[in-house]
């Protein structure tokens, strides 16, 4: 891990458009586009600067290799982003299920024993 990455977490923004535009090899209208079709949401400073953060830098990363590596256009892009956000919800809510399940289990035991 280096420093920056020790400074800043994964989801703090710190890169301005023309900075994350470079880091990705693309064009800032790249991003805007990505942006208005909804496929990223950069964080905005109080003078609405477009601020990425390494997350977004990944999921641009990730659109980019869909599209380069596997042909497929943003449409598709936007469906697999879709379904991969929704699959990633659907499996934080399993995980929060399953501690309060486990914790009423307990509590069930707890109860069972006295």
């Amino acid at each position: 891990m280096t420093e920056d990455e020790l400074a800043f977490g994964r989801d703090e923004p710190v890169f301005i458009i023309s900075v994350a535009a470079r880091m990705l090899g693309v064009q800032t209208q790249t991003l805007r586009h990505y942006e208005r079709m909804g496929l990223i949401e950069p964080a905005r400073t109080g003078g609405n600067q477009r601020v990425f953060s390494r997350a977004d830098i990944e999921r641009v990363r990730r659109i980019r290799g869909l599209m380069d590596d596997l042909g497929i256009n943003l449409a598709g892009v936007e469906v697999i982003l879709r379904l991969l956000d929704r699959l990633s919800a659907s499996n934080s809510e399993i995980e929060r299920l399953t501690a309060e399940n486990a914790r009423l289990r307990s509590l069930l035991s707890g109860n069972a024993q006295r």
